[in-house]
């Protein structure tokens, strides 16, 4: 029997989810969480073979989880599942650690098939999602251009941004002005919107 946590912040989904799980044979739902915190309590708690999380969650999103269960418990296989798939978040899934990462659209015998394989030491990524990977342009900015611009994304001024990545004011105007010229943006409002729609924040 595949032991099974299911972690979505969207009760109905997640309910569905087990429903829909708990008509194989093979598998049990063992355990479920409402958010990225509650998931790796209770993955620690019910040590199950495979947790599937959801990328977008509150207090720890499906990376995190990720990443810290193949650090806290590398028996338990991850697969993220998500509504909003794009090609650079399944390259942070794949490095964070999960072993499969499956859209929420996917047809409805797919989620257990990708739990097997994912328990046999197997790997799944939706196809799709792979072939798009693979034509995506990578991101202009280094890692400092990119991490000032998240840390700026919620209009916090120069001086917050600042105090928040532990640089003066001059160096992330420096690195802001950087992004909003690499990316061919007018404003850093601009440039925010440009990174994110290509996954890139």
């Amino acid at each position: 029997m595949i032991r099974v946590l299911l972690a979505d912040d969207e009760e109905l989904i997640r309910t569905a989810l087990a429903a829909l799980l708990d008509l194989e044979d093979d598998l049990a739902v063992v355990a479920q969480a409402a958010d990225g915190e509650a998931a790796v309590t209770a993955a620690l708690a019910h040590r199950p073979d495979v947790a599937v999380v959801d990328l977008a969650m509150p207090r720890r999103d499906g990376f995190a989880v990720a990443a810290e269960l193949a650090r806290a418990l590398p028996a338990c296989a991850v697969v993220i599942l998500t509504g909003q798939g794009r090609p650079p978040h399944l390259r942070g899934a794949l490095t964070a650690g999960a072993r499969g990462f499956l859209p929420k659209g996917a047809p409805g015998g797919a989620l257990a098939d990708v739990i097997r394989r994912v328990h046999a030491g197997g790997r799944y990524v939706d196809p799709a999602l792979a072939a798009d990977a693979l034509l995506i342009p990578p991101c202009p900015l280094t890692p400092r251009e990119l991490e000032t611009l998240r840390l700026a994304q919620d209009g916090s001024p120069v001086a917050v941004v600042a105090r928040r990545a532990h640089l003066s004011a001059g160096t992330v105007r420096n690195y802001l002005a950087a992004a909003v010229q690499k990316l061919g943006a007018t404003s850093r409002a601009d440039a925010v919107r440009a990174a994110r729609d290509h996954g890139w924040l």
